[in-house]
């Protein structure tokens, strides 16, 4: 629950210290700018807000980990909620409108986040989960997605350390296998889900993990 509101308080602050120019740069996401990836974040806040009051006697189907589908591929752009969110985030027009949205609901959701209790079964996407692993499963989210923040904005702040160590376990447990040591947490969640290709030096040290990627989460 902790590290929810760490990576989580650590993304939104990175936004509300974006310049504006920097909402026309490219994200880490393909096919958006910062403006759509920030849209999208208040999407997921507000899924956040009501998945936390949607509780449910159902026994869990789902934890943290498997929480999280892997697809083959990254997306390719057009999938019906991603045009909508690129027309959204247009709509905006002026960078602090966004930001202010964000502040907003996002603030919510970690208020929420915070007063909800670990234990409680919530329904979310057709599956049944804990609050607790609900909310951990949200780090690899934020982290990943304040990984794609600041792919093109040299300079602004990277996530957490903490975030990063958390969301490189859950990746390796969603692999089934770690990845090399000897790399960051940075390198290996990018690398491991098709963020970034790895170098031949890099593939070379994956040895058999180097055939399963990427492993595209959502």
């Amino acid at each position: 629950m902790d590290l929810f509101s760490h990576s989580w308080t650590a993304l939104r602050t990175a936004v509300a210290e974006l310049a504006d120019e920097g909402f026309a740069r490219p994200s880490g996401c393909t096919g958006w700018l910062v403006r759509d990836l920030v849209c999208h974040l208040v999407i997921d806040a507000q899924d956040v807000l009501i998945t936390l009051v949607t509780p449910t006697d159902a026994e869990p189907t789902r934890d943290a980990v498997t929480y999280w589908e892997v697809a083959d591929a990254p997306p390719a752009g057009d999938d019906p909620l991603d045009a909508l969110i690129v027309r959204l985030a247009a709509a905006y027009e002026e960078p602090w409108l966004l930001k202010f949205h964000l502040d907003d609901v996002g603030s919510a959701a970690g208020r929420a986040a915070g007063l909800a209790d670990p234990a409680l079964r919530v329904g979310t996407r057709d599956v049944v989960l804990t609050a607790g692993d609900y909310l951990s499963a949200y780090v690899l989210e934020w982290t990943l997605h304040h990984l794609d923040l600041i792919a093109h904005l040299p300079g602004a702040a990277e996530p957490p350390a903490e975030s990063l160590a958390g969301s490189r376990r859950m990746l390796e447990e969603i692999a089934g296998a770690a990845f090399p040591a000897s790399w960051s947490d940075k390198d290996a969640l990018l690398v491991g889900t098709g963020r970034r290709a790895p170098t031949d030096a890099e593939r070379a040290e994956l040895g058999d993990l180097a055939a399963k990627l990427p492993f595209v989460i959502g």
